[in-house]
Order: C-alpha cells, then structure tokens, then sequence
C-alpha cells in the first residue's frame, strides 16, 4: 500500500549476501558519517574512507563487476531499460540512498552515496545514470516535502522496486530554468498543468513525477517566487510520456519528453 513505510526482510538480505561479507547496506549503521579522525601525530583533514564507506565501495564494486559488467554492452546497443538489474540493485539497498531511515531508507550522506556511485558507474554509466535519476527526483520531496507527501511518495519507494523522475528541462529551457513555459493555473483547490518537458530521465518507466511549473503570471516575478514544484503520479489524466530518444551514449538509462494537458493536481 502507498505510503506505508517497510524495511526489507531479512530473508531478501541473505539471498544477496554472496556480494559483500556484510549483509547489505539495509544491515549497516544509519548513522554513517563522513567523517574519519585523523591521529595527533598527522594533524588536519583526512580523506581517508571511514570503515563504512569502505563496506559501501566494496558493495558496489562487487555488484557492478558482477551484475552490470557483463550486460553493460548489450543494454546499450539494444537501449532497453534495464529492469532487472535495477531490482538486484533496490534488493540490496544500492538505490534511493538518501531517503531519511524515517521513511524506510538508509538516510545516506553525499560523500557516501558519490562512492556507491562512482563503482555503480564504472559497470555502465547508462544503468548508474537511471538508477541515481531516482535520487534526483526524490532531493525536492526530501527538502520541502509535508509528512504526508514525504510518508506517501519516499515510503513506496521502499517497499518495491519503483522509479521516479525530475521534470524540470524544456525543449526550450534546459539549464535556462528562468525560462521554464509549463504552467501551472490554479482554480479552486487544484492546479491544472500544461506543458512540455523534455529530455527527462527515467520519463517513461516512472511512478511519479517532481514538476516544475510556473504559477505566476507575471513575467516580471522573480525566479524564486515564479515557480511552483508539484508532485505528480504517472496515472494521472492528461500526462503522456514521448517516445524514447536514442541517445549517443547511456542509451538505456530512458530519455524522453513528457506532456502535460490540463493535469489536475490537488493541494496537499
């Protein structure tokens, strides 16, 4: 059920424990840190891994030669999603790392999650690229989202092996978001969103959608107060994914636009 907040079963853990001596990170501390102390003797930063991050990079880089290495090649030729691996991944806790452990996630730092990464990436950036996407998505709930929102669309993420997406660039404004054209009209308790997105990630296989539209009229608003973030689900009327586009390079990581015709969004 939507928002109702699990922790992966033991049973799940032991099934993936052949990549790592340690269980899986869903078995490590949620407090880890970034943090080593250096010793009297060598005053000043350290920049030294802690034993955790350790853990971290030796898990990821034990699913990475293992699982993406050898199916790397073949995704990118054929551009198909690589669903498979990302359930491996979601099974041993190696996505959705910044979700807060309130919210059944392991409430990992930057630095932790730039190590799982780093490894994830050198097996397929195209795979790593997906699977971080949903990290992407998740940054402006886990900010400004209510408890409610926070318990509905971070909770889900971690009962199954679900995909979200950052709608944000336009065929007319990619790093530009000043001149972001969606619109978002607000009538009665609702808004209604109309717009085109493009080049998002993950458009086609996600369960929900962050947008980013703006509510003001005025085109002499400020950017900081233009603009509204909206959460929306995939079934809602009048949100149509494109079609994949088949990129240079990370072909299966799914790149496509996504239209908004009158989508009804209500106030939370």
């Amino acid at each position: 059920m939507a928002g109702r907040i699990v922790t992966r079963s033991f049973g799940t853990i032991k099934r993936w424990a052949r990549y790592t001596q340690k269980p899986s990170l869903r078995a490590l501390s949620t407090n880890p840190g970034t943090e080593t102390v250096s010793d009297a003797s060598n005053p000043g930063m350290c920049f030294e891994l802690n034993d955790e991050q350790k853990e971290y990079q030796q898990l990821a880089r034990k699913f990475a030669r293992e699982e993406i290495v050898p199916k790397a090649a073949e995704y990118d030729r054929t551009g198909e999603y690589p669903v498979d691996i990302i359930k491996k991944a979601w099974d041993i806790g190696l996505i959705n790392t910044h979700i807060p452990a309130e919210f059944g996630g392991p409430g990992l730092g930057i630095l932790d999650a730039c190590v799982i990464t780093e490894e994830m990436a050198y097996g397929c950036t195209g795979i790593q690229t997906a699977i971080e996407a949903n990290s992407l998505g998740q940054m402006p709930v886990i900010l400004a989202g209510n408890e409610a929102q926070k318990k509905k669309y971070l909770g889900r993420m971690m009962e199954e092996a679900l995909m979200c997406a950052y709608c944000v660039t336009e065929p007319g404004a990619g790093s530009d978001v000043a001149g972001i054209k969606t619109r978002a009209e607000k009538k009665g308790d609702n808004y209604i969103i109309n717009g085109q997105k493009m080049w998002i990630t993950n458009g086609g296989h996600a369960n929900w959608y962050f947008v980013l539209a703006r509510t003001s009229a005025d085109p002499k608003t400020s950017a900081s107060k233009a603009f509204t973030g909206f959460i929306v689900d995939r079934d809602t009327p009048g949100l149509t994914p494109g079609r994949k586009e088949m990129n240079m390079g990370q072909r299966c990581s799914d790149t496509r636009g996504s239209t908004f015709e009158d989508v009804v969004v209500g106030k939370w």
